[in-house]
């Protein structure tokens, strides 16, 4: 992860589209399995989904519950809780030249950072530039 990147803790549902297919193509089995937990610098635990972009470092604020029923009430994900093949195959093919989704898979850095060094974020517009 590069250390200069602005990082930003956003809650998933304020997220323009584009940014929530991506997502959901990098978490295509669900989100609630990928979320980390950390306690804040009050000593809250915080519950997020991480998602890295080529700009930004972003920490999306979700409960577990909250991060089953976005799948559940979202029509992109199958019964099971799977991105629909037609759905991420469509994703794949928009997102095919963007270079700026970071496997947060394969990026270990996820676990060891938290809210310290994370601007909150909750304005809509704040992402407008994505």
């Amino acid at each position: 992860m590069a250390i200069n990147k602005p990082r930003v803790i956003k809650d998933y549902n304020k997220l323009d589209k584009e940014l929530q297919q991506q997502i959901k193509l990098l978490y295509a089995d669900g989100f609630a399995d990928h979320l980390i937990h950390f306690f804040d610098k009050d000593g809250i635990k915080v519950t997020v989904l991480p998602f890295e972009t080529e700009d930004k470092y972003y920490m999306l604020r979700m409960t577990e519950n909250e991060a089953v029923a976005i799948v559940e009430d979202d029509d992109d994900f199958d019964e099971d809780g799977f991105l629909k093949s037609e759905v991420k195959q469509e994703y794949e093919d928009k997102f095919a030249e963007m270079d700026n989704i970071v496997d947060a898979e394969e990026d270990d850095s996820f676990d060891d950072e938290y809210d310290d060094d994370f601007d909150e974020d909750d304005s809509e517009a704040a992402d407008d530039d994505e």
